[in-house]
């Protein structure tokens, strides 16, 4: 089930009466009066998500997860939307957050996922890993916050044309949770705001690591997303294996991922993985390219050849 939770518009907001600086005034930092509502309510666990990397050209996209109940106090003090807080704000955080909660965690879904099964099933996926990881230990959610007016998380209705069943085995015997919707729940839901902080600084260091073995994109600055100089690298030798070669990447052919030379209007590479002749990226998808799990239920990067995501917990 998928629950909207609609935001509260006054007379005096809506016709714009409100002076800023009295709009500023009344906008709380995150609390927990939407969890504690549904933990009231009979749920004996409550979740907060956010993802990171969506729009991002690279690497994975990931899901943050942070569970409460009835018993946790208040977020550390700095918690917030990890959009409005600066890279140090946000690792300075990082050991409160740890210890803040009933458990964390953080799952990703690689780029090679998101092209076979496309975005909004990579979120999924990613989401039911970061579940599966924190619940491991406490027991199964009942209730999910989800940032948004889209519900990503919850499954098709089975046989339906996106269904993912890697996913739907994430939590086997438990049914999804609900799912309550809330529009911007990463400014005002602590449990939402602070996964986005742990998915955030998880990915941005993810993305540093992996900048050491492809420095022209620059990764260790634009994570991935579409900079000018990770635009120019891309026109210049085109995508690696990391990429997300099913979207229109600029300087690439939209079908097959090949490089285009804007001056002579011809593709380098080979057709099928568009990667440039002689790209040693091309090694990496000889393996097997799917994520792996640790056996011992946590969530680490899988390093080695090739590299791929499983859960990372936080």
């Amino acid at each position: 089930m998928t629950l909207v939770d609609e935001p509260t518009v006054t007379d005096a907001a809506a016709s714009g009466r409100v002076p800023p600086a009295a709009r500023r005034a009344a906008r709380p930092g995150p609390h927990l009066r939407i969890e504690r509502g549904l933990l009231r309510d009979g749920a004996r666990l409550v979740a907060g998500m956010d993802e990171v990397g969506r729009g991002s050209l690279a690497g994975p996209v990931s899901v943050g997860v942070v569970v409460v109940d009835l018993q946790t106090r208040s977020a550390p003090q700095g918690v917030a939307d990890s959009k409005l807080l600066t890279p140090a704000a946000r690792v300075a955080l990082l050991p409160r957050l740890r210890r803040w909660g009933v458990a964390r965690a953080v799952g990703h879904a690689s780029a090679a996922e998101i092209d076979e099964i496309g975005i909004i099933a990579a979120l999924r996926r990613a989401g039911m890993r970061a579940l599966a990881a924190a619940c491991d230990g406490v027991g199964a959610v009942d209730a999910v916050v989800l940032d948004g007016s889209h519900d990503w998380l919850t499954p098709p209705a089975q046989g339906e044309l996106f269904a993912d069943e890697a996913a739907a085995d994430l939590l086997p015997g438990a049914t999804s949770p609900r799912v309550l919707l809330k529009v911007k729940a990463d400014r005002s839901c602590a449990s939402v705001a602070a996964a986005s902080v742990l998915a955030k600084c998880e990915r941005d260091a993810l993305m540093v690591e992996l900048a050491a073995d492809h420095p022209h994109y620059r990764w260790d600055e634009n994570k991935g997303y579409s900079s000018p100089e990770h635009i120019a690298a891309l026109r210049e030798i085109g995508p690696c294996v990391l990429h997300r070669r099913s979207w229109r990447l600029p300087g690439t052919d939209p079908l097959t991922g090949a490089t285009t030379d804007a001056s002579a209007g011809v593709l380098h590479g080979d057709g099928a993985t568009g990667l440039l002749d002689g790209d040693p990226a091309a090694a990496l998808l000889d393996g097997d390219p799917a994520p792996a799990l640790l056996d011992d239920g946590s969530a680490r990067l899988v390093t080695g050849s090739p590299r791929a995501w499983g859960m990372m917990d936080a």
